[in-house]
């Protein structure tokens, strides 16, 4: 942001923030490319998040329990789970 504020120059951001002067013009470019697509509301439609399908999400999460209810099971017979989860 101090860059594109351009109240200082680009040494004197570079030493301030240790960091290279092609960093942070690299930093500014793609911060000046990126905005515009922050207000474009044509974009807005091409970001939105998929559908979830919950149905698919609980399937697989007691899909997993059932796999670490067995896995804790086997460990207990074997010995080799700690003692605090015995």
């Amino acid at each position: 942001m101090a860059a594109v504020k351009g109240e200082k120059t680009l040494a004197e951001l570079a030493q301030q923030f240790d960091v290279h002067p092609n960093q942070i013009t690299t930093w500014r470019s793609q911060l000046l490319e990126g905005a515009a697509g922050v207000f474009d509301s044509d974009n807005a439609s091409a970001t939105a998040e998929p559908a979830i399908d919950v149905k698919t999400l609980h399937a697989k999460i007691g899909e997993l329990t059932l796999a670490n209810d067995f896995l804790a099971g086997a460990l207990g017979k074997a010995g080799l789970l700690p003692s605090a989860k015995r």
